[in-house]
């Protein structure tokens, strides 16, 4: 356990003892890795969205088993039962609840007057303006850098604009993965930093040996953004089967869709009328195609294929651009109490003023 520890707004909102959170991967932020990320005193995020109620259920359970330290749920706000995974986070004492999308001013509320800390994730300042005003305790900046859908500023220019937009606890995200880069995140005036690849390259991570040896191999020019997945920028390792993807023809890639879209129901245990609202949901306010809501409806089988099933050839590896500088795979322990030391070491090498 490291000694080391910095105290920011974030780590007295939430009661971790780092600024550091493991952010909520699809298929990789298991209770493993969560409960795992939590003992080592960073905020562990369970990721909830290829879950059905009574997995998510179980999982909590599981995570609370293995750690008495504070962890949080990840949802999707534009879930059809986005409420009762809401209310069941409230129900399980669930400290931190985070939203890839926006959630309404509604769930904002139900959420923090049960006592939990609602922390979105947003990429662009506008949007952590609307969340801060709306009643969000905290907000993770995601710059262009990030692995999954990521937005095209750089986490440089957007985590200070952010900063100085809002009143709340700031977290950067996108880039990160040592100590390093948490001061540099504290000093343009984030709360903390949030890392997704460099959790995911542990060995805590369920994530099959043979993926994220693909992973660790990878240099920074292998990590690319492609709209072929689902129509939308997406940050993952380039493979053989991007490359396909990206040469297939429309209605090729609907096709395939169509299928894993299939899988992806009895996955989630989604009927196909519930399905077709959450797709009602994703083109609310955006300038989606049909053909991109169902292409977004497979992703996650996509991202399940590698991340679970090992079958690189078949599915899509999410990536930061950070895989790319990425050697190892030590514990969350071990990567934890490497990052604090190597940020307290930085910030005592620091000339100062005068």
């Amino acid at each position: 356990m490291s000694d080391a520890t910095l105290e920011t707004a974030f780590t007295k909102l939430v009661g971790v003892r780092h600024p550091l959170v493991q952010t909520g991967m699809g298929w990789v932020a298991g209770p493993r890795l969560v409960s795992a990320s939590a003992n080592a005193g960073a905020l562990g995020i369970l990721a909830s969205a290829t879950m059905t109620l009574d997995q998510l259920r179980s999982a909590v359970r599981e995570v609370k088993s293995r750690t008495d330290e504070p962890f949080g749920v990840n949802l999707r706000a534009d879930a059809g039962d986005a409420r009762d995974r809401v209310r069941l986070i409230i129900d399980e004492g669930v400290r931190v609840a985070s939203f890839a999308l926006a959630p309404s001013r509604d769930l904002i509320a139900e959420l923090k007057d049960a006592g939990v800390v609602v922390v979105p994730s947003i990429g662009a300042r506008r949007h952590a303006e609307k969340v801060a005003a709306w009643g969000a305790d905290a907000v993770i900046v995601q710059g262009g850098e990030g692995g999954g859908h990521t937005g095209d500023v750089a986490t440089t220019v957007l985590l200070p604009q952010v900063v100085d937009a809002v009143d709340i606890p700031v977290i950067g995200a996108g880039g990160f993965h040592d100590g390093r880069g948490l001061v540099a995140a504290l000093a343009y005036g984030a709360a903390g930093v949030a890392m997704g690849t460099r959790f995911l390259l542990t060995s805590d991570s369920t994530v099959p040996d043979a993926v994220k040896a693909r992973y660790v191999a990878a240099t920074v020019k292998d990590v690319t953004v492609t709209t072929a997945v689902d129509g939308l920028p997406h940050r993952m390792l380039r493979t053989d089967l991007v490359d396909s993807l990206e040469r297939a023809g429309r209605t090729r890639a609907l096709v395939q869709a169509v299928r894993r879209a299939a899988g992806f129901r009895k996955l989630s245990g989604l009927s196909w009328p519930q399905m077709v609202r959450d797709g009602l949901a994703m083109k609310h306010g955006k300038e989606l195609s049909w053909s991109q809501v169902l292409l977004a409806a497979n992703t996650p089988m996509l991202l399940k294929a590698s991340m679970v099933e090992g079958r690189t050839d078949l599915g899509v590896m999410a990536s930061g651009q950070v895989a790319g500088v990425i050697e190892d795979l030590p514990s969350c322990e071990e990567l934890v109490t490497r990052v604090m030391s190597d940020a307290l070491h930085v910030l005592g090498t620091l000339p100062t003023p005068g």
